[in-house]
């Protein structure tokens, strides 16, 4: 197969982790038989940097040519003034809306080797395999925005086919799994929630009637994610809830940097990025968890490429990885020795069979 993917390393750890994520790419590529061009470009804080524009028009241009794009992250001190004109994170929401990526998929799913990392007790975590279905171009992020000298607003907006688009994609990989989805909103305040509500419960009902359907208040969805997690399935939600949610999921899994993301739309063409920020602190030391990048590389060959076997080898060896005892920083106590960027990426990539 050939395939050309964008590569946007963006700020603080990304060019790390976006290099550790290639290197399996290319891996996968040598070994499957696959032929794959990559294409580098600027986005984020980097962007700024070089051209004043958080989005340059040729990555635009790059990422729509391509089969698929893999981000890093994007962000960081030196533009973290939330006054100013031109930020990072503009880049980040620009390319999700001008792509029409407006399904976030976050898969959480708990390696028992890491268990000992969740804060969570263990009995808990065995068995929790969830993905959360974020809806990415819609919401508050997006809605229209004001500030005056004493007052600030920022616009929340659903449409009704959004939510069905969003709805649709959660409900077809809850039918592909154990048929449970649950949909969480906050309709006992919102009016936008009335309406989530409303079209999902008739479009299940019309659509899905096989799926068990669970409905949650985003504060109470909080709460049952760490009291629960077994329980969960898959999860739609909107765009903030969800962003606030996989956060919180990250430490059933005992770290940020080991979950992966997929921003689809109604075509192949999707962008896969490590659910972390940049964490400009650890940045160029060699120490980040490499691990949700390479994940969200597998995504990459699952979604858009349609190479499933490829993408279970990913993480089949991320697992095995993990289970012979690597561990990068993010993953041990201070006084605990532990694996480079690098070293686990090494690793990884000798487990891929």
């Amino acid at each position: 197969m050939e395939a050309l993917i964008t590569l946007l390393p963006g700020d603080g750890i990304g060019p790390e982790v976006t290099s550790a994520a290639h290197r399996v790419l290319k891996e996968v590529a040598q070994r499957y038989g696959h032929s794959f061009e990559y294409k580098v470009e600027l986005i984020g804080g980097a962007a700024i940097d070089v051209c004043g524009d958080p989005l340059p028009d040729a990555t635009v241009a790059s990422c729509q040519r391509s089969d698929a794009v893999l981000l890093g992250a994007v962000g960081g001190p030196k533009w973290s003034d939330p006054n100013a004109a031109v930020r990072p994170e503009q880049g980040l929401l620009k390319i999700r809306s001008v792509l029409g990526l407006f399904a976030n998929l976050r898969p959480v799913s708990v390696i028992d080797d890491l268990i000992p990392a969740s804060p969570l007790r263990a009995e808990l975590l065995t068995g929790v395999d969830m993905i959360v279905v974020r809806e990415l171009t819609g919401g508050i992020y997006f809605g229209e925005k004001t500030r005056s000298e004493t007052s600030a607003s920022d616009l929340c907006t659903y449409h009704t086919h959004e939510v069905e688009r969003i709805v649709r994609v959660a409900a077809q990989l809850a039918s592909a799994r154990r048929g449970k989805l649950c949909s969480v909103d906050k309709a006992n305040v919102l009016e936008t929630s009335r309406l989530w509500r409303d079209v999902t419960d008739r479009l299940i009902r019309d659509e899905f009637p096989e799926l068990e359907l669970e409905t949650l208040l985003v504060d109470a969805a909080a709460m049952h994610l760490l009291k629960r997690p077994r329980d969960f399935d898959v999860i739609v939600t909107e765009n903030m809830f969800g962003d606030i949610l996989t956060d919180e999921a990250s430490m059933l899994v005992g770290s940020l940097g080991m979950l992966p993301s997929a921003s689809i739309g109604a075509g192949s063409r999707g962008l896969y990025e490590p659910i972390h920020g940049s964490a400009p602190d650890i940045a160029g030391r060699d120490i980040a968890n490499p691990c949700g990048s390479i994940a969200s590389a597998a995504m990459l060959l699952r979604y858009s490429l349609g190479l499933n076997d490829e993408a279970s080898a990913v993480e089949t060896a991320i697992t095995r990885a993990i289970a012979s005892g690597a561990r990068t920083a993010d993953l041990v106590a201070a006084d605990e020795s532990s694996i480079t960027t690098s070293g686990m990426t090494d690793l990884i990539i000798n487990e891929i069979s």
